[in-house]
């Protein structure tokens, strides 16, 4: 059996523009939001706004710095997610979320980052993508010399043989994952949902 090839992840810059929408589909990710569910105001989930939301999302990529990574297969976009300073993503880090920071300060230093969503095709689900996609958040992040980064993700429940996990449900990526690739919890303010961190400055 052919041995699948390793899957590469690059910053979304301009000229990658094409393969993020490819990652997105047609819909625009999870129930549109074209990843700026974290970033734009609620009003702009409802009604005519809605549909800028692509055009929004561009706008960012062609400014930079690229606001996430996607990955690739072979040369083919299969996952994406978006990561980089706390700030970037103000409803991710506002004070009344789960995901808000333990320490205020960490809101504003832009050498705290987080990691706050994944988008994977259907095709390419349950093949690694998410699991090599934090793996180069977490490269990127040091490489852009952040001093941590952290996620607020998912705890979910044993699946069921035969089951599948709702993706809508998990697109903060799951804390399994996480706690794999080192992060550890720092705080919990739902049951489901703890906040983890991992330490990139030793």
């Amino acid at each position: 059996m052919a041995k699948s090839p390793a899957i590469v992840c690059k910053p979304l810059t301009p000229g990658r523009w094409d393969d993020f929408c490819a990652v997105m589909g047609p819909n625009g990710g999870y129930c549109g939001c074209w990843c700026m569910y974290w970033r734009a105001p609620r009003a702009d989930f409802a009604g005519p706004a809605r549909k800028r939301l692509k055009n929004r999302m561009r706008a960012i990529v062609e400014k930079g710095p690229p606001p996430g990574i996607i990955a690739y297969r072979g040369g083919e976009p299969v996952g994406w997610t978006q990561v980089g300073p706390r700030g970037a993503t103000q409803n991710w880090n506002g004070a009344r979320r789960l995901s808000a920071p333990l320490d205020t300060a960490d809101a504003d230093d832009p050498a705290v980052w987080g990691v706050t969503c994944f988008v994977v095709p259907r095709a390419h689900r349950g093949t690694g993508v998410a699991t090599a996609l934090l793996a180069g958040a977490v490269d990127y992040a040091r490489r852009k010399k952040a001093r941590a980064l952290e996620a607020c993700p998912v705890e979910t429940r044993p699946v069921e043989a035969g089951e599948k996990a709702n993706p809508v449900s998990i697109f903060h990526g799951v804390a399994s994952m996480f706690a794999r690739a080192g992060f550890r919890e720092i705080a919990r303010r739902r049951d489901d949902r703890p906040l983890m961190r991992l330490d990139l400055s030793k």
